[in-house]
């Protein structure tokens, strides 16, 4: 009896907790809401016919119009969803008009040249997408069976500016890749006039007294040259990034002898982190060409480590050279210039620090830029946090 009565009241204690309630209204803004971001996905990626096939149902939907039509910049059809297809000639005009005045064309009623299948439709709307700064993207096209009033102008244009939103962060998204291919092509710009020169005049001094190490270092330079000027991928894994530091550091120690001491200290589980690519190797060039080249002694140590440390893997390069000033680091600037004397040539060392805090804020977040620990005489620390995972990123 006490366990019937018992189970009873767990049964209705459960239906009472196991019913939401929620009301009309609030039903319809969930709804709406989960509409307008199946809409986004597909426009996220840009304008295209593709995006505009996947998005048009949920435009429509957003609209309450009979019919969707999306069309380019130029005008020309995208995507149709929906009845009255027959009407896509006016559709296309109308877009033409639109975009010209970039300003919304309404053709009424009276002006549709209607066949039998689109007796039913009262107007075409054709409102224009447009960025600031950039202009008209595309077109947002309806047809409606009823006449247009101001609560379904400005539904449409609300949809449309919207729209225009997620094509608007799709441009910034891939404006961003693009200065990331920018900056990689600028880093590997910034390697060739200063490293090449001087480990091919490397190369040359073996020829004669060591043939067989003259070959070596060459295969080596064909390597690092390879790897750096590649055109695959913005991110590398850091095991490749290492490798091709040895071989950078191979080329250096045949420059320097005896004076360059190289310690490593990789912990094996982070061999696999995605990082963005070529950022590793300005830190070990700013060690040797600052910390050690410009040494009076011209000899030093330079100290690699790659610490595992819970979700994030923790990157250092240490020298203990000669040391920036600080107060380069308080202004905001991370890099650092030098005119030095090497090999008779008068070069200007710039070292790209900057650019690689940038690409590291601009894929991981503010919370994963480069910390420099320096003073004159004191020698340089330079660490980058790279998260283990992130979704999206990989080589």
């Amino acid at each position: 009896m006490v366990a019937a009565l018992l189970a009873g009241g767990i049964a209705a204690v459960w239906a009472r907790t196991r019913r939401v309630v929620t009301t009309p209204a609030e039903r319809a803004v969930h709804a709406t809401l989960h509409t307008a971001s199946l809409a986004a996905r597909p426009l996220r990626r840009g304008l295209d016919a593709t995006s505009a096939q996947e998005a048009a149902p949920h435009l429509r939907t957003l609209t309450g119009a009979q019919a969707v039509a999306l069309l380019d910049a130029d005008g020309n059809r995208l995507a149709w969803h929906g009845l009255y297809e027959g009407l896509a000639d006016q559709m296309h005009d109308a877009a033409i008009r639109a975009i010209e005045g970039e300003r919304r064309v309404l053709v009424g009623h009276g002006d549709l040249v209607r066949g039998p299948e689109e007796l039913a439709a009262r107007a075409l709307i054709a409102q224009p997408l447009i960025i600031d700064g950039v202009g008209v993207v595309g077109v947002l096209g309806v047809v409606t069976t009823t006449e247009p009033g101001p609560a379904m102008l400005g539904v449409l244009a609300e949809v449309a500016g919207y729209a225009c939103s997620q094509i608007e962060l799709a441009e910034l998204d891939a404006s961003r890749a693009r200065l990331d291919r920018a900056e990689v092509r600028a880093l590997r710009a910034q390697i060739s006039p200063h490293f090449i020169y001087n480990a091919l005049n490397t190369v040359a001094s073996f020829v004669r007294t060591d043939p067989d190490r003259a070959r070596e270092l060459l295969l080596e330079f064909a390597d690092f040259t390879r790897y750096s000027f590649r055109s695959a991928g913005e991110y590398t894994v850091l095991a490749d990034e290492l490798r091709n530091i040895d071989r950078y550091l191979t080329l250096e120690r045949a420059r320097f002898g005896n004076a360059l001491d190289v310690r490593l200290q990789i912990a094996p589980e982070v061999l696999g982190v995605v990082l963005p690519f070529l950022a590793l190797q300005p830190l070990v060039e700013n060690a040797v060409r600052h910390g050690i080249a410009g040494k009076p002694t011209r000899a030093g140590t330079i100290s690699i480590v790659a610490a595992d440390e819970g979700t994030d893997c923790v990157i250092s390069v240490e020298d203990d050279g000669i040391g920036m000033d600080p107060e380069l680091l308080r202004s905001g600037s991370l890099d650092a210039v030098a005119d030095r004397e090497d090999s008779g040539v008068k070069e200007s060392a710039h070292v790209g620090l900057a650019n690689v805090d940038d690409r590291l804020r601009a894929a991981f977040g503010n919370d994963y830029g480069l910390v420099v620990e320096t003073a004159p005489g004191a020698g340089t620390k330079v660490s980058m946090r790279v998260p283990k995972f992130r979704p999206g990123i990989r080589p």
